[in-house]
């Protein structure tokens, strides 16, 4: 009866993770719950492929020619909202690379807590209901990506730019995808088409880090989101139970082991988390001038690079908003777990009953949330706040400019 149970047990735990498997499975990324010594190897070749392929064929000639017109403010701008994503999703690669193991662990609670869903239909739709958003989440993130990947790598090989101003190495009227610097002649054939093949396959590998590695963390709070969902409904409706003393001490051992999650995903996250409040303060502030710059020159921008500026502005603000909200949503989850054990009348309950729910109280009355570096709280008044400064630096900007 188990093994006709697990396999459709297991079909909702595939519907939910589908989506996020698809592309960190590319770049070798994926937790997978049990690999053999083989397909370990392999995955860790596929991400020493996509490693290596990103610092020696982007960034490597991408700062090597920042570096060259390090004193043309308008080239470096160019130059950044390329080079900054390149550095964030090597940065992203190196370090779920070296954490992939400890979450691991987290993977097996989600198919355990997917398969034991199937007992209680109330417990599967909260589940379902929170998977589902993670899964339009990132297909809106998928869709964004690809607009921006067509508009990078598309449209330079029919000889349009998107960026504003020239690539120092760009042949006549064959421009590269990427403002980028080589030791070698790239108008001859055949360095150019090599150079932007290998441009295009890394620039799709990088966006596949940068959306799956960020997707893969809106999964897990979800998740957690939905198990913390359920905790609090079983709290509220405690006294419903026959052995209410057996479903409180559950509740407790499965409280601390959210709050063990939680741990790894902050311990994961949180160097990331800081490289991207630096890179979206560096391009916000970058982009606002140049939408400054673009109305006050009164410069014919093409509807080509007008869709790309907005849909690159759109992707960045969304991918920064995200994060403060998945924080600011899993911050109130675990308040209301707090509130739901504190409405439990524990004062008028059994001794031994009101000794389980102090785990709960003690714990839930310290907040837990995401963090920037471990110094920065992911809410959403930090995402004001850096709005806040990316705006003032517009200004200090324009007057460099001017």
């Amino acid at each position: 009866m188990i093994t006709r149970k697990l396999p459709f047990s297991l079909v909702d735990f595939e519907w939910a993770v589908k989506l996020h498997r698809l592309s960190l499975n590319i770049i070798g990324l994926w937790p997978k719950i049990a690999q053999s010594p083989r397909e370990k190897l392999l995955c860790n070749l596929r991400v020493l492929f996509v490693f290596l392929g990103l610092t020696f064929v982007i960034l490597t000639p991408s700062i090597h020619a920042l570096i060259i017109f390090r004193r043309d403010i308008m080239l470096v701008m160019d130059n950044l909202q390329f080079t900054l994503p390149g550095i964030s999703s090597w940065i992203r690669i190196a370090i779920f690379w070296w954490k992939k193991e400890a979450i691991v662990p987290i993977m097996s609670m989600i198919v355990e807590d997917w398969i034991m869903a199937h007992e209680n239909a109330q417990e599967r739709q909260i589940m379902i209901r929170r998977a589902q958003t993670a899964r339009i989440i990132v297909t809106c993130a998928y869709s964004l990506m690809g607009i921006t990947c067509a508009f990078v790598m598309i449209l330079p090989g029919f000889g349009l730019s998107i960026r504003l101003t020239p690539n120092i190495t760009d042949a006549g009227i064959r421009p590269l995808p990427l403002q980028t610097h080589y030791v070698y002649d790239i108008t001859k054939r055949p360095y150019y088409q090599l150079t932007f093949v290998s441009q295009a396959v890394y620039i799709s590998l990088a966006m596949i880090s940068y959306t799956g590695i960020d997707n893969f963390l809106g999964l897990l709070i979800f998740h957690i989101c939905s198990q913390l969902d359920i905790l609090k409904n079983r709290l509220t409706h405690l006294h419903k139970y026959v052995n209410s003393r057996d479903m409180l001490k559950s509740c407790v051992m499965k409280h601390i082991r959210l709050l063990r999650a939680i741990d790894i995903i902050e311990d994961t996250y949180n160097i990331m988390l800081l490289a991207l409040f630096a890179y979206f303060a560096i391009l916000f502030a970058f982009y606002g001038f140049q939408i400054i710059n673009l109305f006050d020159e009164e410069n014919d921008v093409s509807l080509f690079h007008l869709v790309y500026f907005i849909s690159t502005i759109l992707n960045l603000f969304v991918h920064m908003c995200l994060y403060c909200a998945l924080g600011e949503i899993l911050m109130g989850q675990c308040n209301d777990i707090y509130y739901a054990a504190y409405d439990n009348e524990w004062y008028l309950a059994d001794t031994k009953d009101a000794r389980n729910l102090l785990p709960l109280l003690i714990r839930g009355a310290q907040p837990v949330y995401l963090t920037a570096g471990k110094v920065f709280p992911m809410t959403m008044a930090t995402f004001c706040s850096l709005l806040k400064t990316s705006a003032g630096y517009i200004s200090v900007l324009h007057t460099t400019r001017s």
